[in-house]
């Protein structure tokens, strides 16, 4: 707890891009607060006991001779001789939470398999490896998604979950003393190799640059419990994953060298509160190296600047490890990190307790519309498959909406899935939605048709390369109210949250026979003379607390990052000089400076602030002629042919079209080539209409005519 632990280097020297913010060591308050920490840490039940590390070393053991087998049979079967044969070999590396000694009881083990150039990928490893697979009791759930960024087959051996990768480097004979940290292993090899290879150069590499490694594990775990109960921890779905936290946390222990770890959980919070995104977090200067591989450069690769959280790994070639973030992902981490340091400032001023930090999101309580998405398979093993693929898809319904609705309607994906036991292999994830609040409270009524971008949606996920009839997808609008009850714990649905701002749900308005404009009853001009006088008063509210909420002292001192262009044509990039002087050099650029009487503290409502606005759900009847060249008639199937039943009640679905010019975000990726969709008996053709309207608050309380 107060002790150094395991050290990399001196303290005096310096490890990153720059000197340590602060070099003090802690003080006895930090020393209680840690093993306050710790405690909680351990009643959080985040260590595994010893009989569970022991069956983990025994898997990673057989899966060893497993490959080992393996390429043996398949250099046989290619016709090698006897003497090669005998020499194949394969060799099992591990990666990721299990690697960096921070995995919880339970968490699956990162692996990588690295065969010889002539073990192919998908013929030899997603295929006779796969079956060699199926054949063995000892493993479960096997599935693999060939298809992804890092292709990847996820199984049970024994109980124990294995994610495993493959990397086929160009040697013949893989020695067992193998080092794959030596630049030279990625010669010659093709993309896929050098991302899964580069899972455990990134994380061996993260241990030789943090101060501390016991002081940096206690710290990860917190911020990896922290992550998953807040909602944000999943790199699938457009948040940050187990590398990501660990990049994030290994920069703040390089400028809290000696700090403990309650320390490092407050300081974390401060200082992404401050960080100005995009600019880069990096634990070192980026490499050219000698291979001439692509790294992660936006002043020579244009996606590189279309990145809104570039987290920069550490090991040539230097990636951004967060491309999946969006806009929408952004905010709702910019906010989480907003409320983590609020709480430690409380927790430091012995207002609150570590409790508070990692209370649960109440996601299905922050919004009050959200999309269903909806998967279906005839039999588990279909599903397990279907279900892997259209989970690395959900992130583009999130892009989508964002780009066809100019970013004004914001997602909140929710980093997991539900299932209704009524209803086998199926399952259910759910997005949260909400207007970008605007600046302007003078803006004009928009309106939000997005059914042509869940069409969008759909395609790109039918177009699995192993699709089979019998899988299905659909997408609909539910409202908070309307949430099915098997996503709450034993099914039971909790009291609704009080009343906020946020959503409002817009009465049906006659008009008169006549009568171009609504005409609202006295109830609804009622509410709307409420809404006003609740709005006036929260407007003084803020004014007053504006007022008051600046920091002048002396004594507070923030991180101020410079601007992107700044931190580009100042990089740590090779050919690049950097400054000689003081201070942090190359990109994640920071000064200590003080607090200027300016700058205000800025309110953060969280995430149960929902969209001010008016939602309304039309019948697609009601949609016929009202926009312009917009076919809205679509018939409706209600259910499934395999007897996967589509829920009878609930709203009417929605799959979504614009009324936008619309620009690529990424053309390669998101564009969509015209592609036939299945379209047997259980596919539902039914198209669900979901149709936002937004209005500002001015216009919700009734101010305009």
């Amino acid at each position: 707890m107060g002790s150094p632990g395991l050290s990399n280097q001196a303290t005096a020297a310096r490890i990153g891009l720059s000197e340590p913010i602060s070099t003090g060591g802690p003080s006895e308050f930090d020393v209680i607060k840690t093993r306050e920490l710790e405690k909680f840490l351990v009643d959080a039940g985040l260590y595994e006991s010893h009989e569970e590390a022991i069956a983990r070393e025994e898997v990673l053991g057989r899966l060893d001779q497993i490959v080992k087998t393996w390429v043996k049979n398949i250099s046989r079967a290619k016709g090698y001789n006897e003497s090669i044969v005998q020499e194949a070999n394969a060799k099992i590396f591990t990666f990721g939470s299990y690697r960096l000694g921070v995995h919880s009881p339970g968490a699956d083990i990162d692996t990588l398999c690295v065969g010889p150039k002539h073990a192919t990928r998908n013929e030899d490893f997603f295929g006779e490896l796969y079956r060699m697979l199926v054949e063995m009791p000892e493993v479960q759930e096997l599935h693999s998604v060939s298809e992804a960024h890092v292709p990847v087959m996820k199984f049970k051996f024994n109980g124990v979950s294995v994610d495993l990768l493959y990397a086929n480097v160009s040697l013949w004979v893989i020695p067992e003393d193998l080092d794959i940290s030596q630049e030279s292993i990625l010669q010659n090899v093709d993309d896929k190799t050098v991302r899964s290879l580069n899972g455990c150069r990134v994380t061996d590499q993260i241990l030789r640059l943090v101060p501390n490694i016991q002081t940096f594990r206690t710290t990860l775990r917190c911020m990896r419990l922290w992550a998953k109960r807040r909602g944000v921890y999943s790199n699938v779905t457009g948040f940050l994953g187990g590398i990501n936290w660990a990049l994030l946390v290994a920069r703040i222990c390089q400028l809290y060298p000696n700090a403990l770890p309650s320390m490092l959980v407050s300081r974390f919070f401060r200082v992404y509160n401050l960080w100005k995104w995009p600019n880069p977090v990096m634990l070192c200067p980026i490499e050219q190296g000698s291979l001439g591989l692509n790294f992660w450069d936006p002043r020579r690769n244009h996606k590189d600047t279309l990145h809104l959280m570039p987290i920069i790994t550490p090991a040539y070639p230097c990636m951004n490890s967060s491309y999946n973030v969006s806009s929408s992902t952004l905010r709702v981490m910019t906010e989480e990190f907003q409320r983590g340091k609020e709480i430690c400032e409380a927790i430091e001023a012995n207002n609150a307790s570590w409790d508070s930090l990692f209370e649960p999101f109440a996601f299905f309580e922050a919004y009050r519309n959200y999309l269903q998405i909806d998967i279906a398979a005839e039999t588990a093993e279909d599903l397990m498959n279907w279900k892997g693929w259209v989970e690395s898809r959900i992130r583009w319904l999130t892009l989508k909406i964002e780009r066809d609705t100019n970013g004004a309607l914001q997602c909140h994906p929710y980093p997991g899935e539900f299932s209704d036991k009524s209803k086998p292999n199926y399952h259910s994830y759910f997005t949260g939605l909400r207007r970008k609040q605007s600046p302007n409270p003078q803006a004009t009524t928009e309106q939000f048709d997005i059914r042509m971008t869940v069409d969008d949606f759909k395609r790109d996920v039918y177009m699995y390369n192993s699709l089979k009839p019998t899988m299905w997808i659909n997408v609909c609008h539910v409202k908070r109210k309307e949430i099915p009850s098997f996503v709450f714990p034993g099914g039971v649905r909790p009291p609704p949250p009080p009343t906020g701002r946020g959503f409002e749900i817009r009465p049906v308005v006659q008009r008169l026979p006549g009568s171009n404009s609504p005409q609202p009853d006295n109830a609804v001009t009622g509410r709307k003379k409420r809404k006003q006088q609740q709005d006036e008063a929260s407007k003084a509210a803020v004014s007053a607390s504006d007022s008051t909420s600046l920091d002048d002292s002396p004594a507070r001192k923030k991180i101020q990052l410079n601007n992107f262009a700044d931190t580009i044509s100042n990089s740590g990039f090779p050919g690049n000089i950097s400054s000689n002087g003081p201070g942090i050099t190359g990109f994640g650029q920071s000064k200590l400076i003080e607090q200027s009487s300016s700058e205000q503290t800025i309110n953060f409502q969280g995430l149960s602030e929902e969209i001010d606005g008016v939602v309304e759900l039309k019948s697609e009847s009601q949609y016929d002629g009202e926009i312009e060249g917009l076919k809205t008639s679509v018939p409706v199937t209600p259910g499934l042919a395999t007897g996967v039943a589509i829920p009878g009640e609930g709203p009417t679905c929605s799959v979504i079209q614009q009324k936008f010019d619309l620009e690529e975000l990424e053309p390669l990726e998101l564009s969509v080539t015209t592609a036939t969709v299945p379209t047997s008996a259980n596919m539902p053709t039914q198209k669900p209409i979901i149709r936002f309207s937004f209005t500002s608050l001015t216009k919700a309380t009734g101010n305009s005519a």
